[in-house]
């Protein structure tokens, strides 16, 4: 790795011991798939490449990084020396409004982390002791109205610290890591009771109107219960948002493994009531400022001047979604904004060497790559029968085909005229492109059942 967080120094250390020990443990199950006809291939949506950021440890008004670190300093004193008071208690909404705002105007996207009771200061859907309820009000709408449009919320749990007993809401009495959401309190957990806990935190975010669709683990949490984690996040996410298509964020990946993301568990494809679980995999550590705000990141990390090196251009090349992943504390850096202008640089050079991305929220990104895998593509006379248990916006595909007629469309037995583009880089919803051979199409897939002919 090439930078050490908690979360890889965690998921580097405790899961590979575990995965020596029991590797069936940390198996997951992709459950079912449907058959798909030679011949043809589903593509990234518009043909286009996936690129997103994740906001870890961010929430209303408290910096996360001056309340956390000494919790985590009076379990492991030796590792958590920082002078936390020097670290600024607040991230003001001033800040938020600035950094959504620039985002919005150049299409960025991607998932905020609301925290809902950060580090036992105080519960979003009640008070924050030090902030007025106005202030924390103002806050909540400020997240509704800025940032929700362009980013999923998670709970990443609900303190990131200390574990919250949820039959009484206050922490338990003992101070080690095995009460703590980050270390160990998870290991040996069955999916009811991790989905219980998952639960308590989603209905913290439901009281204030912040709908969410995933969740983030925080460090370590669910690190030796990968298979029940993944399964309570599909019970909770359906259970408390009747979300469709539940996804989370445990993985970050910066070697030479695929980032795609893992649809997981899927069932009933062909009935009314079809499931899965999206694992959403970051593909760059930290490199912004940390999540104590400590440690000054490099934009050379995620992609050189020269648009050649860093870790960005390996990913995009592979075709695979490219999401960068940071903590809020280090976009903000102590009021310097360093790592906020580390990610304009990264924005600004993307945006200048590519024209071929395609900026995506985590729920985004999971919707397609469920439809991706489990629709069912069957062979006709004049094309392809669909089946998909579960509709995405700008799904696309490729097949081996020349046709001097438009293909068409057809749900629900009504034909639906596709636009022909030139190239396949101008793809958009309803449209096709054809090059030598092949066909290339791209249409909002309705769930249930479809069909193309050509």
């Amino acid at each position: 790795m090439m930078h050490l967080t908690r979360r890889n120094f965690l998921k580097t250390t405790g899961t590979l011991a575990l995965a020596a020990q029991a590797p069936q443990l940390i198996a997951q199950i992709a459950g079912d798939r449907p058959q798909r006809a030679d011949g043809v291939t589903v593509l990234n949506p518009r043909d286009r490449v996936p690129v997103s950021l994740i906001i870890d440890d961010s929430t209303c008004l408290v910096n996360l990084a001056h309340f956390c670190i000494p919790h985590f300093a009076e379990v492991f004193p030796d590792r958590y020396k920082q002078r936390w008071q020097d670290l600024p208690r607040e991230i003001p909404d001033s800040f938020v409004r600035e950094f959504g705002e620039w985002c919005a105007e150049r299409g960025v996207r991607g998932k905020y982390s609301i925290v809902p009771y950060p580090a036992c200061v105080g519960w979003v859907d009640r008070d924050i002791p030090g902030w007025s309820k106005r202030a924390l009000d103002d806050s909540l709408k400020l997240v509704r109205t800025l940032m929700m449009p362009n980013w999923d919320i998670h709970p990443e749990m609900v303190t990131h610290t200390w574990v919250i007993d949820t039959k009484t809401g206050r922490p338990y009495p003992e101070r080690s890591d095995r009460f703590m959401e980050n270390w160990r309190w998870t290991d040996g957990k069955s999916v009811d009771q991790l989905a219980d806990y998952l639960s308590y935190a989603l209905r913290i975010l439901k009281n204030v109107d912040l709908p969410c669709e995933g969740i983030t683990t925080p460090g370590g949490f669910g690190n030796r219960v990968l298979p029940q984690l993944s399964q309570a996040t599909l019970e909770s996410c359906r259970a408390v948002f009747k979300a469709e298509i539940p996804h989370y964020f445990r993985h970050l990946y910066t070697d030479e493994r695929s980032v795609a993301p893992r649809v997981e568990y899927a069932s009933g494809l062909d009935t009314n009531d079809p499931r899965c679980a999206v694992s959403i995999i970051g593909c760059t550590g930290d490199w912004f400022g940390g999540w104590d705000g400590l440690e000054r990141g490099s934009v050379d990390q995620f992609i050189t001047a020269d648009f050649k090196g860093g870790r960005l251009p390996e990913v995009i090349a592979r075709g695979e979604p490219a999401i960068m992943v940071c903590h809020w504390a280090g976009i903000y850096f102590n009021g310097e904004k360093v790592g906020f202008n580390i990610f304009k640089q990264i924005v600004e050079r993307l945006h200048a060497r590519y024209d071929n991305l395609m900026w995506m929220k985590l729920s985004e990104i999971a919707r397609y790559w469920a439809a991706k895998e489990l629709t069912r593509i069957e062979k006709t006379q004049n094309g392809f029968r669909l089946h998909a248990p579960f509709a995405s916006p700008l799904f696309t595909m490729r097949f081996k085909s020349r046709t001097k007629s438009p293909p068409k469309l057809v749900v629900e037995g009504k034909p639906v005229l596709l636009k022909e583009v030139k190239t396949a880089r101008e793809l958009m919803g309803n449209t096709w492109a054809q090059s030598n051979e092949t066909l290339t199409i791209c249409f909002d897939l309705p769930k249930g059942p479809s069909e193309v002919a050509v």
